[in-house]
């Protein structure tokens, strides 16, 4: 597994009292780890912490390695606690010397990242949004060279376009609306990644003359009306994903998942109805709640909402007499984001997650 390039963000501005507050060290932490070929920033935070993203703020200047924001397999990573009793990791020997010292031996490795997108791209489906009048601005399939509805691999099909010759496309079926249980909003629609192709022959669409596009990557059958879209403007992603806390206030909900499935866990890929405009970036990770099961009070004590009698549902109108906590279960990171809506792998999960289950904050 190839190591990766990262840079650690340097927590030396936050005070003392935000590590206490932010921070929580694992209480089967080890006092020390040595880094080992193909650790990512995710696995090795794990091991310290119960948010492995807060990393950084766990991070501290070590004078005894010329470099700081650099580690690399065999570098040993010690916790520490500083003069005021708060946690700190560091790089160096069993016993810390804080006198500049130039390291003596150059790393012929290369450092360790973060999240490599190499590690994910297996469960990352090429699929997008896209607003409705997007859609209608798209060219799309009119036919193919075999008369057919529907076709696979190694076939010619026709756009209502002028297409640039040499260029690949990729092809797109239109998916079912995202809608916002929060606000009934139509958020966009997924579009499915069904194929791709290279144009062979530009159109002119001033004399109605149709492009040709050769596809020689179907992965379903490709229809006419599929949406033609260029190759990478929908596909791009960073090699490196820095991941970070998602913002204070975000609160939102899980409205998809591309499996179309009624639960997912780890490495699905899921929709939350938050995006740019709520200032969701990519790499933000976000902690996935459940409220818990609703209670009513009845003459036979505390039920579950779900199992009481129904005279007892109509007369709690089928909610809690009690005001229950929302669990964590599970984090997600955000790895593409569009206005009001993103897509989010899920790194872990205690239970299956759902549709509606809650998004915040770590």
């Amino acid at each position: 597994m190839l190591i990766r390039i990262f840079s650690l963000i340097l927590g030396l501005t936050l005070s003392v009292s935000i590590l206490a507050d932010e921070l929580t060290i694992k209480s089967d932490a080890p006092k020390s780890y040595i880094v080992k070929k193909g650790d990512t920033l995710w696995d090795i935070s794990g091991v310290f912490l119960k948010q492995p993203w807060l990393w950084p703020k766990l991070w501290r200047l070590n004078p005894e390695i010329n470099n700081p924001h650099l580690i690399y397999p065999g570098d040993e990573l010690r916790l520490v606690f500083d003069e005021n009793g708060q946690p700190m990791l560091v790089k160096g020997k069993p016993e810390l010397k804080w006198s500049p010292k130039i390291r003596k031996q150059l790393k012929d490795q290369n450092p360790v990242s973060t999240l490599p997108l190499h590690a994910i791209a297996p469960y990352i489906r090429y699929d997008s949004v896209k607003s409705l009048a997007e859609l209608e601005a798209l060219p799309y399939i009119i036919g193919s060279d075999e008369g057919y509805k529907s076709s696979i691999d190694g076939f010619k099909v026709y756009i209502n376009s002028d297409l640039t010759i040499g260029q690949s496309y990729g092809i797109y079926n239109k998916g079912d609306a995202i809608v916002d249980p929060e606000t009934n909003e139509n958020l966009g629609y997924n579009i499915q990644l069904v194929g791709t192709g290279k144009a062979t022959q530009t159109g002119d669409m001033s004399k109605k003359q149709p492009s040709t596009i050769y596809i020689d990557g179907a992965t379903r059958e490709i229809r006419s009306g599929a949406f033609v879209i260029p190759v990478n403007k929908d596909q791009q992603f960073p090699s490196i994903f820095t991941m970070r806390a998602a913002p204070e206030e975000l609160s939102g909900l899980i409205v998809s998942s591309l499996a179309k499935l009624r639960e997912f866990a780890k490495f699905d890929v899921v929709m939350i109805n938050k995006g740019q405009s709520q200032n969701l970036q990519v790499g933000d990770v976000l902690t996935v709640k459940r409220k818990s099961p609703a209670v009513v009070e009845t003459d036979n004590g505390p039920q579950y909402t779900k199992d009481t009698s129904r005279w007892n549902k109509l007369s709690s109108n089928n909610l809690s007499d009690y005001d229950m906590p929302a669990e964590a279960i599970g984090q997600v990171m955000v790895f593409r984001v569009y206005d009001k809506v993103s897509m989010a792998l899920i790194l872990n999960s205690e239970t299956p997650l759902r549709v509606l289950d809650g998004v915040t904050a770590p």
